[in-house]
C-alpha cells in the first residue's frame, strides 16, 4: 500500500536546506515555517522537529533571529539568513541538483537509466 509519508531519514538530511531555501524566500517565525513546510507538501515533518533543526541553524550562525511582539500572544522569533546561511544555501542546493541528477536515472520508469534498465 502506498502513502503519501516521506523516509524520515531522507527528510531528517534535507530539512534545514527546505528551511534555508523558505527563510531565503522571506523572514519568517518558527509556526509560519512548521505551516510553509506542510504546504510544499512535507505534512509528515513533525512540527517538533523544526524548532530543533532552525535552533541548530541559529547556532551555527546559518540564520540570525530577532523577536517582534505579537498582539495574538507572545513575541514571535523571526528568522532570516546570514551571510553564511546564503553561501551554506548555494552549496547545498547545488549538492541536492547534483544528486537528484545523478539518482533520478536510476528510478526513470523507461529503464534508460545508466544501467541500461536491468536490474
Amino acid at each position: 500500500m502506498q502513502t503519501a509519508s516521506h523516509d524520515s531519514q531522507i527528510l531528517k538530511g534535507v530539512l534545514g536546506l527546505v528551511l534555508l531555501h523558505l527563510i531565503d524566500e522571506r523572514e519568517s517565525y518558527g509556526y509560519e515555517l512548521v505551516e510553509r513546510v506542510h504546504r510544499i507538501g512535507l505534512t509528515d515533518v513533525p512540527d517538533g522537529s523544526i524548532y530543533p533543526a532552525l535552533g541548530r541553524l541559529e547556532r551555527d550562525g546559518h540564520v540570525t533571529s530577532r523577536l517582534v511582539p505579537s498582539s495574538s500572544g507572545p513575541a514571535r522569533k523571526y528568522y532570516r539568513l546570514s551571510p553564511s546561511g546564503r553561501d551554506l544555501l548555494a552549496a547545498r542546493g547545488a549538492a541536492w541538483l547534483r544528486l537528484v541528477d545523478a539518482v533520478t536515472p536510476l528510478f526513470n520508469p523507461n529503464g534508460s537509466g545508466p544501467t541500461g534498465g536491468t536490474p
